[in-house]
């Protein structure tokens, strides 16, 4: 499934959860990370980042389609990063 996740998480907190998603997903902006991911990657990634916000302090938001067709892309200005497959 694609997913697109963004965060708004403490300043002593945004390196550890941008290294874990960099693990997992593309980078394309300041906390805010996409790509495609199976149900167990998913599930894996929503239970580390419950592990290293803090909840009643931090703000994760997990948007997921079925597939990146159903996703309409556009981007004014500068591409952050840019999105690829590795083969």
């Amino acid at each position: 499934m694609y997913v697109l996740i963004v965060y708004d998480v403490g300043v002593e907190r945004i390196d550890g959860v941008r290294q874990f998603l960099r693990q997992y997903l593309t980078w394309i902006q300041n906390s805010a990370f996409e790509g495609e991911l199976s149900e167990g990657q998913l599930e894996r990634v929503r239970a580390r980042l419950r592990e290293l916000i803090r909840e009643d302090e931090d703000s994760v938001i997990i948007f997921t389609a079925s597939s990146k067709k159903w996703i309409r892309r556009e981007v004014i200005g500068t591409e952050k990063a840019e999105v690829s497959t590795i083969l």
